[in-house]
């Protein structure tokens, strides 16, 4: 498997990301696409991932008021288990590595995922879409 991750470079490659992110949170997970779509769509730094030549996963990232947000994590269905979320992960957590804070919102079945990478729950669970998640902020070693 020849998984390459690479940032969102135009308007093609945008509607890729978006096809991901609905195949996955709209319709595989039903959130609601007012709550998918949401008004960060246009200053957001955008990734895709490709798995032998296939674009199969994207992830995004902004600046918050609190640090650096990684966000919308979505690999497609078929292709989970092959490394793309942990090529995605590090190939953002090397764009964000001086940054003073970096956080996401996990949902509660990949929080031990994230924790791999350093990620250390903070807070309660909250729903966001209707679904359970917890904050998670990057401790970097």
């Amino acid at each position: 498997m020849d998984i390459k991750v690479r940032i969102v470079k135009n308007g093609a490659e945008m509607e890729i990301v978006r096809d991901i992110r609905r195949r996955v949170f709209i319709l595989e997970q039903n959130v609601p696409q007012h709550v998918e779509v949401d008004q960060f769509e246009e200053s957001a730094k955008y990734l895709l991932a490709t798995m032998d030549g296939q674009f199969v996963g994207t992830a995004r990232w902004r600046k918050t008021t609190k640090g650096i947000k990684l966000e919308r994590f979505a690999v497609l269905q078929e292709k989970r288990t092959y490394g793309v979320g942990r090529a995605l992960v590090e190939f953002i957590l090397e764009q964000v590595i001086n940054e003073t804070v970096v956080y996401l919102h996990a949902q509660d079945h990949v929080i031990s995922f994230y924790k791999k990478f350093g990620f250390q729950t903070i807070g309660d669970h909250f729903y966001e879409g209707g679904i359970s998640h917890q904050e998670m902020v990057w401790k970097q070693a």
